[in-house]
Order: structure tokens, then sequence, then C-alpha cells
């Protein structure tokens, strides 16, 4: 680990003095993990307008492209990429208010893998600690404030693990209780649970290889259990022991499983680009009915998460979908715009849309029945891909493109 003050050869502080210094307001939520606080891509409160011009706070250049999201809260960020020679996983902590580096923990993580090296994972931030997960299956749990290692592991060489990761190790770590839980992929440790305080193993639970996304714990069917894809199948675990309660493989093989399931009252939504969306009631012993509620054969992403505000689904694959949940799960309105291409995250409140567009934002109404827009802001006058999820604390948009940290007030 390198500690601030050291001279940095990433050169990735040369941008962090642009701006002043303005403080987030402290009880604004943290985005401590992959996809918000409940994994959701819900937020309490959004803006109700956007500014006419974008307020850049500060921006960061770092090393190399990354396609791991975000996490944040009002005094630190936290982010993952690569160092100048592709040869080491960097996660970096930096000032959520400057954007100034304040330590930086890097490991050799050598191997070659499709669409870059950068880690995938979104880091969790749990009370003073943060749990951090490379892509070649390096997991550490670090001193939130000064990155000290607390313990730390290698998934794949724990577990014996053999299964080809051509896309490495993408899940977020998720914490449950005392509990981290992740997708190691091994035939005898397809799940499992460190405690979080020491690093001890839990549990293991046997199975296949992991997914590309990540997991989510729910009550379903009155059993609280952990939820989301291995390799070809959904299923649910207990929490407490690992025991995989159900599976469910689709009709349709080779889904990669990236977008995240979502849960519905007490339903559970999954969406895949070979099996469409599809809403899956429970059994009163916490397991599948096998056979959908509501499907919709149209939504077919195969990187997007859907998000859920009243009785409409979101979520972008090329247009913009709403799905309703009142009717079947079908169509309200799919919205084509130039600033949405095959991914395409999404933030909601209980009463708007913050679509994360290629170079804009388009802050959406979503309790209106059609499509409308309630405010457009270009942060890119040219088209940026954007891959990773970003991070919302109070009014500050914390978002990355190939290999660029940038913080936005969406404040008027």
């Amino acid at each position: 680990m390198r500690p601030a003050g050291v001279a940095d050869r990433l050169h990735a502080d040369r941008r962090a003095g642009c701006c002043k210094k303005k403080v987030i307001a402290n009880f604004a939520p943290a985005w401590n993990q992959w996809r918000g606080p409940d994994r959701d891509g819900r937020y309490p409160q959004l803006p109700k307008s956007l500014a006419a011009a974008p307020q850049q706070l500060w921006r960061i250049d770092v090393a190399s492209g990354g396609l791991g999201g975000l996490a944040a809260n009002d005094k630190y960020v936290l982010v993952s990429h690569r160092d100048f020679d592709d040869f080491q996983d960097v996660f970096q902590c930096r000032d959520a208010a400057t954007g100034k580096s304040l330590w930086t923990l890097e490991y050799l993580a050598i191997d070659s893998l499709d669409y870059g090296q950068s880690s995938r994972a979104t880091p969790t931030i749990v009370s003073d600690a943060a749990i951090l997960l490379g892509a070649m299956g390096d997991l550490h749990c670090v001193n939130l404030a000064d990155g000290a290692i607390r313990w730390k592991t290698n998934l794949r060489s724990q577990f014996s693990v053999t299964a080809e990761l051509p896309w490495g190790y993408c899940g977020s770590p998720l914490v449950v209780g005392d509990k981290v839980i992740a997708q190691a992929g091994g035939a005898e440790a397809s799940l499992v649970a460190f405690y979080l305080s020491d690093g001890k193993l839990a549990w293991k639970s046997a199975g296949s290889a992991p997914s590309y996304g990540s997991l989510i714990v729910a009550e379903l069917g009155g059993k609280r259990q952990i939820v989301g894809h291995d390799v070809d199948s959904l299923g649910g675990w207990d929490v407490e022991t690992g025991k995989r309660l159900w599976t469910y493989k689709p009709p349709l093989a080779g889904d990669f499983n990236v977008p995240t399931p979502l849960v519905i009252d007490d339903k559970l939504l999954i969406v895949t680009e070979n099996n469409g969306a599809r809403l899956f009631a429970f059994q009163d012993d916490g397991t599948i009915d096998p056979t959908p509620v509501m499907e919709n054969q149209k939504l077919t992403p195969d990187m997007s998460s859907p998000v859920v505000v009243g009785d409409k689904v979101f979520c972008v694959d090329k247009f913009l979908y709403c799905l309703d949940l009142k009717n079947d799960l079908d169509e309200m309105y799919r919205q084509r715009d130039p600033a949405l291409g095959d991914y395409g995250a999404i933030i909601a409140d209980q009463d708007r849309l913050l679509v994360i567009g290629n170079g804009d934002l388009l802050l959406v109404d979503a309790k209106a029945d059609k499509f409308t827009l309630l405010s457009r802001q270009k942060f890119s006058e040219e088209k940026m891909e954007i891959f990773s999820h970003p991070a919302l604390v109070g009014d500050r948009l914390f978002l990355r493109d190939e290999a660029t940290i940038y913080c936005w007030s969406l404040g008027e």
C-alpha cells in the first residue's frame, strides 16, 4: 500500500486542484455498494431539475480504463483501475470534496482478460471498512480511512478454482450481517462466506462457476436468502449456512447473467439477454415457482439492470423501456434517445429517474404513463462510453468513463 504524499507515478492528481473544496452534507445517504444502499438502483431523493450547464467540481485522470463501479460516502470515493504497465490492480480512495488521493492499494495481478484487465466489481463500504475484489480473485478488507489491510485472500487459490473466467470476477462483494459473501466459483466452493471481522471462512457451498452479475439478499416466500446467478442458473442460498435452497434454469441457455435480480414486493424480477424479463413468485418454503407470473420478451439487456418505481419497471437497452407491473409487464413505452446505447445506468427515487447516457444525463418523470423528459444535462460534447455504475451522494454524482473520474453537482 502506498500512503498519500508519496510521488504518484500514475499522475492521477494533476487535475485535482481545479476547483475549490465544497463539502457534501454529512446527512446524505452513502452510495456504499453496487447499485446503491439496497442494491436496487434507488436513492431517497433526486433533484427536481438539472442545472442547464454541468457543474463539474473536479476531475481526475487515472492510468487506464475501468469497468468497476464507484462506491462513495460524504468523505470518501473508492475506485479501481490498473497501473500504466497493466501489471497490478490499483484501488484508490479519494477525498469526496476535492478528488485528492488519500491512499492507494496496489498488488500484483498478472493475467489476460477480455476487454481490459481492470476490476469489474464495485467496492463495498461497511462502517469503517472497505471490501475490495479484483478481477483475478484478490479479496481485501481494509480500513476505509487509511487503506491498512485487515485481512486478504485470493478466491482462485484458496478454493482451487479451475473454471475459465474470461472476464474475471465481476460480482461485487455482498455484506450480510457479520459475513462477506462472494462467488468463488470452485466445485466445492461456488459461494463462500467470510467473517467480516477477521476473514475466517464461515461457510462454503458447492456448485458451479460464477456468473458475471452480483448477488442480493432478500426475503422471499418467508425465507431470508441470498439470490443470484451462477454460470447457468438462478438460485437461492441460506444466509447462515450457504445451503442451496433452490435452482432455476431458464428455457434458453447462454445468458451471461449480468443484470442484477430485483425484488418487487414478495416477487423476483429477472432480466437477461436471451430469456427476457420474468417475474417469479415463491412457495411458502422459500423456493421459487418456476413458472413466471409475468414476462416480457422484448426487454433483453445483456448488461443493464432494471429499477422499479411504483407499478413501473424501467431499464435501458438501446431504448429506455417502461413496463407495466399492473398489466403482465406489457410495454407502456419504449423511448429512443441519442444518449442511450447497449448499457445505461438508472438511479430512481419515488418520482423520477436519472438516466446516465453516453454524454448526457436525462431526468425523467417516473410517474407519467408516457415518456416525459424533465431535464437534460450534457456533460460531454463528445460521446462517452460509460460501462461502470456511478455513485450518488446527496447532489454529487461520481462518474467514470474509460480513464477519468468526475464529480458533478446536480443542484441548481
